[in-house]
């Protein structure tokens, strides 16, 4: 009890708005790394995945579906977002995290939500593109560099491992693990639409 009076509220208030998280698992942190800030962090976001990772196979079936219009109504953006209870998708917290998604739509243009959702043969076309562009060099060399390309192809195109445009060290796909740390329940993107003025159709293309 002694370490936990030890710990400056400051340092926890500081934290907690680096993180999200609760007070007491700020404090807790605190405690576990020492008082160090950086540590701290660490341990937070090492456990919020390791609980990411533990609710991912729960079912979500609340949640809600959110609009944004952006530059004059030039870019529209529908996103469904799910969760567990009606409950988190009434919180102002879960909606918030919402918005943050559609605006990053808007301005990111991600084409799918993660890389299960990118069709075989786009994948396969790509790698065509990479071998061409290697052509040349040892196998061994082609195939790092193809797969270093695909990474990169993916970081452009899936949501979930696009930067955050509010912060572009931190991936959507880490901004969702935090999230469902620290709501307490599994959270899924499931689907997006993204509209803009005078896009070519699918049928036109």
């Amino acid at each position: 009890m002694k370490a936990t009076t030890e710990i400056d509220p400051q340092l926890v208030k500081q934290l907690r708005e680096k993180t999200n998280a609760g007070m007491m698992d700020c404090k807790r942190a605190l405690i576990e790394s020492g008082g160090d800030l950086e540590k701290a962090e660490t341990i937070l976001r090492t456990k919020g995945v390791a609980a990411a990772g533990r609710k991912a196979a729960r079912v979500t079936k609340e949640g809600i579906v959110a609009a944004y219009i952006h530059l004059q109504g030039k870019v529209g953006v529908l996103v469904e977002v799910n969760c567990e209870t009606d409950f988190v998708a009434r919180n102002e917290n879960f909606r918030e995290f919402v918005k943050d998604i559609t605006l990053h739509i808007a301005a990111a243009e991600p084409q799918y939500v993660s890389r299960a959702d990118v069709p075989a043969n786009r994948i396969e076309a790509e790698r065509e593109i990479y071998k061409a562009q290697a052509k040349g060099k040892p196998e061994n060399v082609v195939e790092k560099m193809v797969e270093g390309k695909l990474d990169k192809f993916y970081s452009t195109v899936c949501l979930l491992e696009q930067g955050f445009i509010k912060n572009p060290d931190e991936t959507i796909g880490d901004l969702l693990k935090a999230k469902i740390a620290e709501l307490g329940e599994n959270i899924v993107i499931r689907r997006f639409v993204r509209y803009l003025v005078g896009e070519p159709l699918p049928s036109e293309g």
